[in-house]
């Protein structure tokens, strides 16, 4: 039996320290656990290997890996940060407190990276600090809209109710991001099947007949010489146009993810047929249910509009608005300033503008981000009924020409056999 020292928290947040014998440190843990208390540091007692492991974590920390890369912080995705505002609202609202929530979370995480940002997060919260202020510690989980709603929690003394919206919102902005995946997912796969059944035909079947070709001697049809052409080629060459598609594709990727790039990239999307009003359409939704929810709690507008801008995807749309936070002066009307830039539609503008005069901006916010899902549903729906009979057209047209060039030049031979 080895002994452990140990510095804890009682239920009250009082600091507790001593000393318990157990075969290993899960072992002590545990201990400390059924005391009620709850760890913040187990080492042993008297013993190098805790020396040791103390000072060798900070090394395993700060080492790089063996690529030579530092290892990326862990990251909870938008909806694993769901599941972890779900998880603390029911267990406030059962009665517990913050530190005992986080506690009971970091004791039942599955996943590597939430248990370790929880564990942090209670770590800190038991050393006095404040939610939102720990929650700052972990900014590429954590966005600047999720610190601020805690922050505003925090001094309402109504977190719980706090993070219904905020799940609220979550809700919604993970609901507008399937209704994308879901209508691309048809017309993806007639892509992938349709390309894979050309690149099969070009390869296996169309060499084939023109070996056969080859060997009758007969003079081929044009369509057919296209056909076989392009088939050596794509045999041949392949590899080398495969090469040029990936280079293209990621330059491309790094030109968009530069500011002027993803600029440009962004100001493009907005102007192509029919998807500039699906963006156009999620983006607006986007920026009037979290500039609602900011609201709704007490955010001052120029604070809401800066973290608004933060969250909005589309850079074009997030300049527009940092242009109108500068033109707001009096820190409450914000139609005037939007409205000026002339990229938001005058329909939301003048539906912000009743919300302010009437005094209830955030529930204005609230059904302009309805209509606007509302339009984002109908043009996904009119998106989706276009693009795949359009995908299937095009294959049918190759798969047809792939077939009409070979049966062209069976036609052709058979006629010169019977003559």
């Amino acid at each position: 039996m080895a002994t452990f020292g140990y510095t804890a928290r009682d239920r009250d947040g009082v600091r507790v320290e001593g000393k318990l014998e157990a075969p290993d440190r899960r072992a002590a843990l545990a201990q400390i656990e059924r005391l009620g208390l709850m760890p913040v540091a187990v080492n042993e007692a008297g013993g190098g290997n805790g020396k040791k492991a103390k000072a060798e974590a900070p090394a395993k920390n700060k080492g790089a890996t063996r690529w030579g890369r530092t290892p990326r912080p862990p990251r909870l995705r938008t909806r694993e940060l769901l599941i972890f505002s779900r998880e603390i609202r029911d267990l406030l609202s059962s009665g517990m407190t913050l530190s005992e929530t986080l506690n009971t979370l970091a004791h039942h995480q599955t996943n590597p990276a939430a248990k370790q940002i929880v564990t942090a997060l209670r770590d800190r919260i038991i050393g006095g600090s404040s939610l939102s202020a720990a929650l700052g510690q972990w900014p590429d989980s954590f966005p600047p809209l999720y610190i601020s709603m805690m922050r505003s929690g925090e001094a309402s003394g109504d977190l719980s109710g706090v993070l219904d919206r905020v799940c609220l919102h979550y809700e919604r902005v993970m609901a507008a991001r399937e209704k994308v995946i879901q209508a691309m997912i048809y017309p993806m796969i007639i892509i992938v099947v349709g390309m894979a059944t050309i690149v099969f035909a070009m390869i296996f079947v169309v060499p084939r007949f023109a070996a056969t070709f080859r060997s009758l001697g007969s003079s081929l049809p044009l369509p057919t010489l296209i056909l076989i052409n392009g088939s050596n080629f794509l045999m041949h060459w392949g590899w080398l146009l495969l090469i040029v598609l990936v280079v293209g594709f990621t330059a491309f990727r790094r030109m968009i993810h530069t500011p002027k790039g993803e600029f440009w990239w962004h100001r493009q999307l907005l102007k192509m047929p029919l998807a500039k009003h699906i963006i156009a359409s999620d983006a607006f939704g986007q920026f009037a249910r979290t500039l609602g929810v900011l609201m709704s709690n007490g955010v001052p507008v120029l604070q809401a509009l800066s973290i608004v801008e933060e969250t909005m995807g589309n850079r074009v749309l997030a300049a527009e608005i940092r242009e109108a936070r500068s033109r707001v002066t009096d820190g409450t009307s914000i139609s005037g300033p939007l409205a000026a830039g002339k990229i938001f539609p005058p329909l939301l503008t003048e539906m912000l503008a009743v919300g302010e005069k009437t005094g209830d901006l955030s529930g204005a916010l609230n059904h302009i981000a309805r209509r606007y899902d509302e339009e984002l549903d109908r043009y996904m729906k009119i998106f989706t009924s276009l693009l795949e009979p359009m995908m299937i057209l095009i294959m049918a047209v190759v798969v047809g020409f792939i077939a009409v060039s070979l049966l062209l030049a069976v036609f052709d031979l058979t006629s010169a056999l019977k003559v």
